[in-house]
């Protein structure tokens, strides 16, 4: 028999020490932002482990500053507890990160140095405000009109009163030397609406947007690209009607389908938006324009599905949220594509003409003209400013376009 005991027994978690109170109030934070108790057990074990490295070495709490977390994961584990031999990968560290965020936010550390953001010119930012207040573009969009003008500023120099057309063309014919032509055509059109704000404040001489060239590209030479009725009935199939998700992304599927709506729309929209008695839902879409749209039955079904009881508590009234912690609502149109792309792949549409929640408008507008809607009323649907826009998907309508269609001449030389 061995009689050799451990004089000490190894603890199966690690002593926060002194944070040990504030790791409690940081498990009941991310438990009211409706982290699973699972989740939580991750944060909390690398918070203790966070105190047990403070403690082990003596560390202040005046000596924690913006590079804690990184000379914790740099650190040789003798901490003890049963985390010692985990490696701390990049998500640990994170974790450790979050917390000493959430250290500094109750005033237990000193504040933390935020990163430090690229300079901004003082003009740029009055330039996105004015985008913003003037032109009805969203803050996203101004603030990446605001980045591409920065591109340029070297070349085109910090005195607007000395700009001249033939420099202006120069720095930006050099720079779309090095980017896509769908960026360098942003670039342009960030250019000119810097150049019309310069002018408009007198800092320029007007009438310099009219030197910036244009990016070649013939004007609805392309075909939309769009899915046939049996595809989008069989994307919309593919979502599971029994999962929260499923539900949610139903929703937005449908909207997206019937409505011809943007990413853009269905991120805007609010609880407020739709009104049940007359079945109309209003979309805001660009340059901050509102129209009110019928809402399909089966669209509003579906919205209403999501709303009883799949919803989480969020603060905000925005219509569609993330539907696991921390909640809070959809922000990029990234996510609206990403559901776009799933329901793709569940329903076994390969290769798709393109992944994105443009598919599904370019399809509802196809469908459309082709059931004998007018150009006009698609228009209506789609919002085009002009109806031209509309035109392109003339261009799939092969009964109209049979009708017009002329014999081949055969060898006859063009």
């Amino acid at each position: 028999m061995n009689t050799i005991e451990r004089s000490t027994k190894t603890p199966r978690t690690m002593e926060a020490g002194e944070l040990t109170p504030w790791v409690t109030a940081f498990a009941n934070e991310l438990g009211s932002l409706g982290y699973t108790a699972l989740t939580v057990g991750g944060y909390i074990d690398c918070a203790r482990h966070f105190g047990a490295w403070l403690a082990s070495n003596n560390i202040e709490f005046n000596e924690i500053g913006d590079d804690a977390a990184d000379r914790f994961a740099q650190h040789h584990c003798h901490c003890g507890g049963y985390r010692r031999a985990v490696p701390r990968s990049s998500s640990y560290v994170n974790r450790v990160h979050r917390f000493v965020v959430f250290l500094a936010g109750r005033g237990v550390i000193s504040p933390l140095t935020e990163a430090a953001a690229s300079p901004v010119d003082p003009r740029i930012s009055d330039f996105q405000d004015w985008l913003t207040r003037h032109r009805g573009i969203s803050r996203r969009t101004a603030t990446r009109h605001g980045k591409m003008v920065m591109r340029l500023l070297p070349s085109l120099g910090s005195e607007p009163h000395a700009y001249s057309a033939a420099g202006t063309r120069m720095a930006i014919l050099d720079e779309v030397q090095r980017c896509s032509v769908a960026y360098a055509k942003t670039m342009t059109t960030a250019l000119r609406g810097y150049l019309r704000f310069l002018a408009a404040a007198g800092l320029c001489s007007p009438g310099l947007e009219h030197a910036v060239p244009r990016i070649p590209q013939w004007r609805l030479s392309s075909l939309p690209r769009y899915l046939s009725p049996d595809q989008v009935e069989r994307l919309l199939a593919s979502c599971d009607r029994q999962s929260g998700r499923g539900v949610r992304d139903g929703a937005i599927l449908l909207l997206l389908a019937r409505l011809g709506l943007r990413a853009g729309d269905i991120l805007e929209m609010r609880l407020g938006d739709i009104d049940w008695p007359s079945g109309t839902l209003r979309v805001r879409g660009k340059g901050r324009r509102e129209t009110r749209l019928p809402l399909p039955q089966d669209a509003g079904d579906a919205v209403l599905a999501y709303l009883d009881g799949i919803r989480p508590p969020v603060d905000s009234d925005h219509l569609f949220a993330r539907l696991v912690a921390p909640f809070r609502p959809l922000s990029s149109s990234s996510a609206i594509s990403n559901i776009v792309a799933l329901a793709l792949t569940r329903a076994g549409i390969d290769d798709p003409p393109s992944h994105g929640a443009n598919l599904l408008r370019h399809s509802a507008a196809t469908h459309m003209l082709r059931g004998g809607a007018t150009l006009q009323s698609v228009s209506a649907v789609l919002r085009h400013r002009s109806l031209e826009t509309t035109t392109i998907y003339a261009k799939v309508d092969l009964n109209m376009l049979s009708q017009i269609a002329q014999p081949w001449l055969g060898d006859v030389a063009c």
